[in-house]
């Protein structure tokens, strides 16, 4: 078998049996096929762990970064693992080949006045009731509130919202649900979106939707207006010209733990599979911490 077919049924195996989400799929789709051209697209019993490092090598040489290199060993690493498994190869060559580690950088967030001064604008912006003002203010409230990722908040319907416990129900990565808190503030910015905001753009579409966050036209909203709200109310907050709706996300776990939320609340919130994801947030806190000694403390 070729490596490109069987790249193919490793992704429908990723796809239907690991559910991970198009962007994971598409990623390792990408890298496989780059590895297919490195190789000819050989016979996927023939490629040796030579043949991998050679193929890093390249990459090296082309200039990608150490994030992409890791990138990419990983996701051959995955496959060449699977398809052991499944008996399409008698070893794996890819138990050896290692990559170098990359770089992990220390999340943007911004300041909880910083926060408190947006959400406070945006929601003096929702007094006049225009639809598309009660909805972003919703939208602000409820991703930094609850820490959701944006896919998430534009999967969510009507149903999912439980206004009384204020909590709504998120279908996470790997098709994980959960169930995630949010505050009065965010509650009071939802209701008022879904009374005076949602039917309003409901109204402007022939297809009833039971989507919570709706576009211009009635549709359910996607995860790219929603980057470009985000970006537009964040960006001179943090101060950054790049800031993406993960920023919330962020700024929530990390002012969580500054405010002594045990790390492991964090990780249920957050829907992290792996508690090392959650803890880099401890190292903003900690460097947060430093700062404010620095300044502050006539020693330090």
């Amino acid at each position: 078998m070729k490596l490109s077919a069987a790249a193919a049924l490793y992704a429908t195996h990723l796809e239907n049996v690991r559910r991970l989400s198009p962007a994971t799929v598409r990623a390792y789709r990408s890298d496989l096929r780059d590895l297919a051209e490195a190789t000819d697209d050989g016979v996927l019993r023939e490629i040796d762990l030579e043949s991998l490092r050679d193929w890093l090598w390249r990459a090296t040489q082309r200039g990608d970064a150490r994030s992409t290199l890791a990138r990419r060993a990983a996701s051959a690493r995955s496959f060449f693992s699977w398809a052991h498994e499944e008996e399409l190869i008698n070893t794996d060559p890819s138990l050896r080949l290692v990559a170098p580690k990359r770089g992990r950088s220390l999340p943007v967030v911004a300041s909880r006045d910083g926060m408190r001064q947006l959400l406070d604008e945006r929601r003096e912006i929702a007094v006049d009731g225009d639809p598309i003002h009660l909805r972003d203010h919703a939208i602000l409230e409820l991703l930094y509130a609850s820490g959701m990722r944006v896919s998430e908040l534009c999967g969510i319907d009507v149903d999912d919202v439980d206004q009384d416990r204020a909590t709504v129900r998120v279908l996470g990565k790997g098709a994980k649900e959960r169930v995630v808190p949010f505050g009065i503030p965010a509650r009071d910015a939802l209701n008022a979106y879904l009374v005076r905001g949602r039917p309003v753009l409901l109204a402007r579409s022939a297809r009833a939707t039971p989507a919570v966050m709706l576009g211009v036209r009635g549709a359910r909203v996607g995860p790219r207006a929603v980057y470009t709200i985000v970006a537009d109310a964040l960006g001179p907050v943090i101060g950054a010209d790049a800031v993406g709706p993960h920023a919330l996300r962020h700024s929530a776990a990390t002012h969580l733990l500054d405010g002594g939320a045990d790390l492991r609340a964090v990780q249920e919130i957050l829907g992290h599979a792996s508690l090392g994801t959650t803890q880099i947030y401890t190292h903003v806190s900690s460097e947060r911490l430093t700062a404010t000694y620095r300044l502050a403390h006539p020693r330090a």
